[in-house]
């Protein structure tokens, strides 16, 4: 299953069925679990942990070291769940000891070519980078954000679960869950209607949120009092319960 003109070092871990295609390199203190493929010419870095069933395509650079001036060479990792696809050319870098020393990839991410996920950031699953969409160090993405074709993320954002940002946004504060934003600086343009949609979301649910929407965005409230708004509507509204903690977990304020 391995190419014989890859270069695995003899230091790392592949389960048995890993495919390695040819001219990709694989390092020491790197595992990656069954099923996974690496294509031609990729390079996975370690420390470096890669779940199962991942697909990772050729000339993509997995596990490099940080770009950060103050990377000292340090011990820092990379882990990647499962079930993630990672295309051409995609760079993701380890995390650096400034912050939790790790940068984590959840299961089912779809990543497309380009893309760029920086020191220490966390994804979760079911994300969608378009392509050349970028993150800078310290960013967070939660679970089915979707990042338009070339959104850059300014250092210690967050996006929010089911967000979604168009082509070319420029994001630098934090986007609340279920919120489209786009334009640089990123503005909000209403809720993520299409993919509420295609994740089920009740009509009732959905009406909550694009309430909650009005009060944060339209109200002429200020953020606090929002806030506040919001946390109360959240006692009758399960689904309101991660934008109220979002809101109050915020640490750059939000796109508004």
């Amino acid at each position: 299953m391995i190419d014989s003109r890859a270069i695995v070092d003899p230091g790392a871990k592949l389960a048995d069925d890993v495919e390695v295609g040819p001219f990709a390199i694989i390092g020491p203190d790197v595992e990656i679990g069954p099923g996974t493929t690496v294509g031609p010419h990729a390079v996975v870095r370690g420390p470096t942990r890669i779940g199962r069933d991942n697909k990772i395509y050729q000339f993509a650079s997995v596990g490099e070291e940080p770009q950060d001036k103050k990377y000292a060479g340090e011990p820092t990792r990379l882990e990647i769940g499962d079930r993630n696809v990672i295309r051409e050319y995609v760079t993701i870098n380890r995390g650096t000891v400034q912050d939790r020393g790790v940068t984590r990839i959840g299961s089912d991410n779809w990543i497309m070519a380009y893309v760029h996920i920086a020191h220490d950031c966390e994804v979760g699953n079911n994300t969608i980078f378009a392509n050349g969409s970028s993150l800078a160090g310290h960013v967070n993405v939660d679970d089915y954000a979707i990042l338009g074709g070339f959104t850059l993320v300014h250092q210690f954002c967050r996006l929010g679960a089911h967000s979604f940002s168009a082509m070319g946004t420029a994001i630098a504060k934090d986007v609340p869950p279920y919120v489209m934003v786009s334009g640089n600086p990123a503005k909000p343009h209403g809720l993520n209607f299409e993919g509420l949609k295609r994740r089920g979301f009740s009509a009732e649910a959905t009406r909550e949120m694009r309430n909650a929407y009005k009060t944060l965005y339209m109200s002429g409230l200020k953020l606090d009092q929002a806030r506040e708004r919001i946390a109360a509507m959240a006692d009758s509204c399960s689904e309101l319960e991660i934008m109220r903690d979002f809101l109050a977990d915020s640490k750059r304020s939000i796109v508004r």
